[in-house]
């Protein structure tokens, strides 16, 4: 625990690792200043209040100084993928400005999450860049402890997103040869374990450290180990072809994953990503890193549990004028669609138009589409569109509505239904009205799906196209009663 009044400074905290470790670091008692480039997005964080948010760019030395006065700790958690190209140079001139900021700012600690490489192997200009800014943080005159961590495993991550879309939605694979070379996966959870404990232990202080999960194991039994947690059964054809752009382009195809963010991890894996040495268990031997099986079972379950709020967490509207009428994003295996309208009327009103729907009243816009809807779920033995409502106007937590389940009511706030007709999946309906600033209303539309393997993601993409009209419709219609309701009183 520290006891001094000095900060620890977090650079990446809207990154993976970086936006996990903050309230961490806050859990353990420390204070946390954060650098960002856009501290916009950081809004909607649970943890923002209790941090020291500042705007800068390591690109540039005087905002760095600035960033670490009074600092005693440095996390290094700068990305070097940036916009989709890598530029090495530019990276590395990152890391020499933050060597250089630390000296004069007299930082007593660098920590830096770099990659689990070997040196010796042929690297991609990406993986050769996180290896030398390592060393360009050490030629500076202030420790440095570097972290190299395997490919991390959880919920959101590259890897585990990779892995959990191709085993979905591909029966058959036709794996190329980097499926079979060996790699160590770490979960996230050890990840920041590590972190934090590289700050609290000084033996640490200069050290280059390996760090990952506690089995070896190539990218084509992880890809099994997923279909094992899945109860599914996948064919994998060996090739020897290693290719890793056109295996970059397939993954793109195929999941959400951009290709340029794929493409390091597939290069990576051209060698052996394994640890070679126990420092990390001698350093840290309280920490005991869980297996990757256990980790893509943590990772499912955030999923899999009927509590979706965990991959909510990310809040998109923050101010007035920062909406988006429209927003289609795949969000850890979730798809999520989203209309937005900003209105001149109360919450309330906007709350009473959206959780009257339903029942007698039917659903304002192509009434005849949910009918049709319902008609085929009561034919498949699904519980069908009839049950209607208890109520016209109230609506109470966990009663039927036609073919949903009230999830989540919260008075002239939000409402969150749960659907119960037959989907390859689960699905949810939620309806926001958030006030905002000069007495206006933010009132949001949220469609969301957990797919349930390859026939989810068949239903819904065939399902989409008729959201267009449906949603639009039924927001529009939405609005119309809001408007009428607000001169009823």
């Amino acid at each position: 625990m520290m006891t001094d009044s000095k900060t620890v400074l977090v650079t990446g905290a809207t990154g993976y690792v970086g936006g996990r470790l903050v309230p961490r670091l806050l859990e353990k008692g420390y204070r946390v200043r954060c650098l960002v480039r856009d501290p916009s997005r950081l809004e909607g964080r649970a943890w923002l209040n209790r941090v020291e948010v500042m705007e800068g760019d390591a690109l540039y030395p005087e905002t760095l100084v600035q960033a670490m006065q009074d600092v005693s700790i440095a996390y290094y958690l700068i990305h070097g993928l940036q916009g989709g190209k890598v530029n090495a140079e530019r990276d590395l001139q990152v890391a020499r400005n933050f060597a250089q900021a630390a000296e004069d700012s007299g930082v007593e600690n660098i920590i830096y999450l770099g990659e689990l490489v070997d040196p010796t192997a042929n690297l991609s200009p990406y993986l050769r860049a996180r290896h030398e800014t390592g060393y360009l943080l050490r030629y500076g005159k202030v420790p440095v402890t570097e972290l190299r961590a395997g490919m991390i495993v959880g919920s959101g991550s590259a890897l585990f997103e990779m892995i959990r879309y191709l085993t979905e939605r591909e029966p058959l694979l036709v794996c190329p040869a980097w499926f079979y070379s060996e790699a160590q996966p770490i979960a996230i959870r050890d990840v920041l374990s590590y972190l934090i404990a590289a700050l609290e232990n000084k033996e640490c202080k200069g050290r280059v450290i390996e760090i990952g999960g506690p089995t070896r194991l190539t990218y084509a039994d992880m890809l099994q180990g997923y279909a094992n947690e899945r109860d599914f059964k996948r064919v994998l054809i060996r090739t020897p072809f290693y290719a890793p752009r056109l295996s970059a382009y397939w993954v793109h195809m195929v999941t959400p994953i951009h290709w340029r963010v794929v493409l390091p991890l597939i290069e990576g894996l051209n060698a052996k990503l394994i640890v070679r040495d126990d420092a990390a268990k001698k350093l840290f031997p309280e920490i005991q890193s869980i297996d990757f099986q256990t980790a893509v079972h943590l990772a499912l379950g955030r999923i899999q549990r009927d509590n979706v709020e965990t991959s909510w967490s990310d809040a998109l509207v923050t101010a007035l004028g920062d909406f988006k009428p429209y927003e289609f994003k795949i969000d850890e295996g979730m798809y999520i669609e989203r209309r937005q309208v900003l209105l001149d009327l109360k919450p309330e009103d906007v709350f009473r138009s959206y959780s009257g729907i339903g029942g007698q009243r039917g659903w304002l816009y192509m009434d005849w589409a949910w009918g049709l809807r319902g008609w085929f779920d009561k034919l498949i033995g699904g519980v069908g569109i009839r049950r209607g409502r208890r109520h016209p106007d109230e609506v109470h937590t966990g009663e039927a509505l036609d073919f949903w389940r009230v999830e989540t009511v919260e008075k002239n706030t939000r409402m969150r239904l749960l659907a119960e007709m037959k989907v390859p999946g689960k699905a949810w309906l939620e309806f926001e009205s958030q006030p905002k600033e000069d007495n206006k209303t933010l009132f949001t539309v949220t469609a969301y799906f957990a797919s349930d393997g390859f026939a989810g993601f068949l239903y819904w993409y065939a399902m989409w196209p008729f959201h267009k009209f449906l949603f639009d419709g039924l927001t529009n219609r939405l609005v119309s009663r809001a408007r009428v309701l607000s001169h009823s009183y």
